[in-house]
Formats: C-alpha cells, structure tokens, sequence
C-alpha cells in the first residue's frame, strides 16, 4: 500500500481548521493554487470531495469533517514531538499588530529598535487576525483587549481614552456642538461605546447613528472624511489631530474598557530577539504613559505664523 500524502493531509487539516483558502496557504507559506493542488489530489486519491467551496470560504463534507476528526489529533501529536526539537534563530523576530496601533503608535517608534539592534531581522504582520501562537510563525503580538486571552502571557503597555473627534470639514461653517447636543450631530459606529459617554457626560443619543463599520481603520478613515463624528482612541487619533485633519470637540474624555497589551507564548521568554523587544516595548510604553499623551490629545493645534514682510 503507498504511503499516507502527510503532506496533502496537512494541508487539507490547516485549510479545513482555517476555513478559507487564503488564510490556510498563508499559514502554510503556499500560494493559493498550490494548496488548492494538494486537495484535489488528496480528493482524487480518496476518490470523495472534501470542501463545499462557497462565497463565505470553506465548510468540509461529511467526509471531509470525518478525516479531519481522525487525522487532525494525530497530525497535531507528530507535530507537539518536533517542536522541541526546532531550533530558532534569535536573531529573527516576528510580531504581530493591529494595523491601527501599528501605523500610529509602533512604526514611528521602530526606527529607534532597529538601530539599536541592527543584527536583527525585524517581521511586521500587520492583521486584525487572531494569532494562533501554536503555528509558530509570531512570537509575540500587541493587542488590543481585555488582556485575558487563555494560553498566553499578557503584559500591560498602556491604557486608552476616548472622546469625540471630527473632520474640520464637518465643521466648516457651523458653531460646534456642546456636550448636550452631540447627539444632533451625525456620529458613527454605533458598536462603539457611544451610550457610556452620554450617560457620563450628559446628552441625549440619536435616533439613528450614520454608519457603522466592521474594523477601526475604516471608521478613522471616514471621520477624516467628514462623514460623521466618531469616538475616537487618543492613542489612533493623535497623529491625526497633530496634523489637523481631526479636531477633539471637548476636553472631556472616558477611558476605555479595553487597553493595549503585548502578548506572547511561553516559548518567546528563551528568544533572546524577543527578549530584546520586550524591554525596549515596555521602555517606550512607560515613556509615551509618563509623557501623559497615552491619556490626552491635544485640543487644537496652532496654525503657523505669518511670516512678517521684510521691512524696507
């Protein structure tokens, strides 16, 4: 009898648990047409279809889940076995971020780690995607959450505060509103905790919010826009406020049930890339909370001054 396709079986239970093409082939560092490969051959040799391919990703047949129950345990042991023996290089160091703290908060930042360890190859995912610390590809990821994920250790970087910002365009031309009136403004996303704030601060919500959006960087983005007013994180705000594309309406501000965190396996304590990476995250996390800018945006920034006429 030839031999079992561990290969074609590993790729079929990495697509099966990932439930999307996409996602599996990234995991696994194959372009999309090669794992699709790998299935239909496994598909062929078993002579049964394993996938429902549809709009929403991938769902096994009742074939396809039944050899997934009976390989996957087993695929999972032969790979807990290697794992000590796998050595990794501690010079190479991959994190995860949210896209959002990554371009307003870390990548500023980065310059200064990298060249205080130039020997160091720095990897930057930058996904709202869980981290599934098993595969082995992160060794750590920044978060944003309640800091209680189970399998890993969650160490605090700082905390986050919210108050309203809009887009001097929606302002153009009209008085801004006072706290009891917000709720006659267009605000956004009302996913956000926009019913906390009007307890705390008074006002009346809106009948109807304008839009709702499924991730922060799209809800940045349409503040900027001038869609609405949205409740924004100081921390993602800032950068924008300093630029003057937004502008914090009040000085009031709530603090978020969330913060952010830096989180990581138990493997990543013995990477001395990770070690590394960890001090100097901690060291700028306790400059930006002693600075107070993790807990305050700026109320308006100043237009330069004119330059005066040389005097003739």
């Amino acid at each position: 009898m030839d031999r079992a396709p561990l290969n074609a079986l590993q790729v079929f239970v990495t697509a099966a648990r990932a439930a999307n093409m996409t996602r599996a082939a990234e995991r696994l560092h194959l372009t999309v047409s090669a794992l699709s490969h790998q299935v239909r051959l496994l598909e062929r040799r078993l002579g049964v279809t394993l996938f429902v391919r549809g709009p929403r990703g991938l769902k096994p047949t009742p074939e396809g889940a039944m050899l997934l129950q009976r390989v996957g345990v087993h695929l999972d042991a032969i790979d807990e076995a290697l794992q000590p023996l796998r050595g990794r290089r501690d010079c190479v160091l991959s994190i995860s971020a949210l896209p959002s703290l990554a371009s307003s908060w870390l990548v500023p930042r980065l310059p200064g780690f990298v060249a205080r360890h130039p020997d160091f190859e720095f990897n930057l995912d930058s996904s709202v995607e869980r981290v599934d610390f098993a595969d082995g590809r992160f060794d750590a990821a920044l978060r944003y959450g309640p800091g209680t994920w189970e399998g890993v250790t969650a160490e605090l970087l700082f905390e986050e505060w919210l108050t309203p910002v809009a887009s001097p365009a929606l302002l153009a031309g009209r008085k801004r509103p006072r706290l009891d009136e917000l709720g006659d403004w267009p605000l956004l996303s009302p996913d956000d905790p926009w019913p906390r704030w009007f307890g705390q601060f008074g006002g009346k919500e809106p009948k109807r919010y304008v839009a709702t959006f499924s991730d922060s960087d799209t809800l940045q983005r349409a503040t900027v826009e001038g869609m609405g007013i949205s409740l924004g994180r100081a921390t993602l705000m800032r950068p924008l406020v300093e630029s003057g594309r937004l502008v914090v309406l009040f000085p009031e501000r709530m603090k978020a049930r969330y913060a952010h965190y830096l989180a990581y396996p138990e493997r990543s304590i013995h990477h001395k890339g990770f070690q590394a990476f960890r001090e100097w995250l901690h060291a700028e996390a306790a400059a930006f909370r002693d600075s107070g800018a993790a807990d305050a945006m700026p109320l308006a920034v100043r237009a330069p001054r004119a330059r005066r006429a040389p005097r003739r």
